[in-house]
């Protein structure tokens, strides 16, 4: 083990008010059983997932409600023990705010689990242990949901390098800290399959140095490991940035349009780590995660959430609002986004709730001209010009903004932060992109419409070339009989004729 010193500083990035030691004062609380669980059939980057029960069929805890469909896709199981009463669209925690399917479950009460199933992974090896990580329903917790079982099939590249995704950058956010301070053993166990099934020869994890307590039972778990190291990192956002954190703790920079497996190393978030952990040795799928609720709340803390669970029911265990607010953040207040009510559900991509105040959600600042400070371009991480990406994305200039590389924006809200004229510039580069991709959603309905008319004109052409073919050859098949009728007519004729000369001449005689 080794506490690695060393960081490759990556461009810009902001240093803000964290926020988080309000939520870090207790330890990890339990939620009490929800009176209904609403479950999403899609909770993760992918196909949406099957269903595999039926309305009032009895389900146990850990039963698989609903299958993945498809390789990337993730399967949804039974958070809890009761009766399937609902399958219909419901509201649920998305940026669009548009309801979609969701399962509902009423708990029975007696959290029955079904028969679990360790996963012997020593005896049955790695392929083996990945077909069956496929059936867990464990995606991404960080807030990326993709399918973890993808990641761990390496698709020809050789892994060489864990990164243990530890930053936690954005505020407010504390549910991976507290998870290494109460589960560190169960990560780092986590973190040794994870290395087996990749095949990888080390990990590093990489941490914030604002989680001491955190890095000090980390340390002492890997002390003796030869394999793990860990590389405390500063408190500057957005180092938890997949590409960013990979160039802090290695130095190696992931190029546009490439993964970091074809450079040699896989990323994996600490709670997604522990959630394989549990699976593999405990036997029981993803059903629940730890989720932050910070902000205006009495009881600021984290909390082990199964999924489905209304949000609601969490913000009365967390001792209710101190003010009422219809502003409940989902996620952090960089990055998150506005839920439609309380009423949605926990889902595998929730990891913060914030009971935000008017002044997080709204800015009642007004809106001034650019002033071409650049601090935005010093800020950004991905070496982008936010000012011209402004410019052409507020005067409709969606090609020059894409050739300014707008698809490479992370959409990390550092330069609207340190805008002096309050200019919602992510809104902006949002609003260009969805335009773009909406833009060549229609040319590529078009040009499908155009082929298949294309294809239409040329089938009828083909058609009326064939009938006309065919025309023409019953025209010369009926003219060719007619002539032969002809002939043949002409030879009964003389035929008849020489017959009758004949004739005449034996009477005659």
């Amino acid at each position: 083990m080794s506490i690695v010193d060393k960081i490759f500083k990556f461009n810009g990035g902001i240093k803000t008010d964290t926020r988080k030691t309000v939520s870090t004062s207790h330890p990890i609380k339990k939620i009490s059983m929800p009176k209904k669980l609403i479950l999403p059939l899609r909770q993760h980057v992918g196909r949406v997932a099957k269903l595999k029960v039926n309305l009032g069929e009895k389900v146990l805890k850990g039963q698989l409600i609903a299958e993945a469909d498809g390789n990337v896709s993730a399967a949804i199981h039974a958070p809890t023990s009761g009766i399937i009463v609902s399958v219909e669209k419901q509201s649920i925690p998305h940026p669009s705010g548009l309801p979609d399917y969701c399962v509902t479950l009423i708990p029975d009460g007696k959290d029955t689990w079904i028969k679990k199933d360790p996963v012997n992974w020593k005896k049955i090896g790695r392929e083996e242990t990945i077909k069956k990580i496929y059936s867990s329903g464990i995606v991404g917790l960080g807030g990326a949901t993709f399918p973890s079982h993808l990641k761990l099939h390496n698709n020809n590249n050789e892994i060489k390098t864990l990164v243990v995704n530890a930053a936690e950058c954005e505020p407010y956010i504390t549910c991976d800290d507290m998870l290494m301070r109460e589960k560190s053993v169960d990560l780092i166990e986590g973190i040794r399959l994870v290395l087996h099934l990749l095949g990888a020869e080390n990990a590093i994890i990489g941490i914030e140095d604002n989680k001491p307590e955190a890095i000090e039972k980390l340390t002492v778990l890997v002390k003796k490991d030869e394999h793990i190291s860990i590389k405390v990192v500063p408190t500057i956002y957005p180092s938890g940035d997949a590409k960013r954190l990979i160039y802090l703790l290695t130095g190696t920079q992931i190029a546009k349009g490439k993964r970091s497996a074809e450079y040699g190393i896989q990323m994996f978030n600490v709670a997604t780590i522990v959630a394989l952990y549990n699976f593999i040795n405990l036997g029981e799928p993803s059903i629940s995660r730890i989720i932050t609720i910070t902000g205006n709340v009495t009881t600021p803390n984290n909390y082990e959430v199964l999924f489905g669970t209304p949000l609601s029911d969490l913000i009365v265990d967390a001792g209710g609002v101190i003010k009422k607010s219809s502003s409940f953040i989902m996620g952090g207040p960089m990055m998150g986004f506005k839920l439609p009510s309380v009423n949605v559900p926990v889902t595998k991509a929730m990891n913060c709730v914030i009971n935000a105040g008017s002044e997080m959600v709204e800015n009642n600042s007004p809106v001034l001209p650019c002033i071409r400070c650049a601090r935005c371009a010093d800020a950004c991480p991905v070496t982008l010009q936010p000012q011209e990406l402004f410019w052409f994305s507020q005067s409709n200039q969606f090609e020059k903004a894409e050739n300014y590389n707008l698809f490479d924006c992370i959409e990390c809200g550092c330069c609207s932060y340190v805008c002096p004229s309050n200019i919602p510039l992510v809104q902006y580069y949002r609003y260009a992109k969805s335009e773009i991709i909406g833009e060549r959603h229609a040319k590529e309905e078009a040009d499908i419409a155009r082929e298949r008319n294309d294809f239409r004109l040329h089938r009828l052409q083909r058609e009326k070339e064939e009938r006309a073919k065919k025309v023409a050859e019953r025209k010369a098949n009926t003219s060719s009989d007619e002539k032969s009728k002809v002939i043949d007519e002409k030879r009964k004729a003389i035929t008849e004729a020489l017959e009758r000369i004949k004739n005449e001449e034996v009477s005659e005689k």
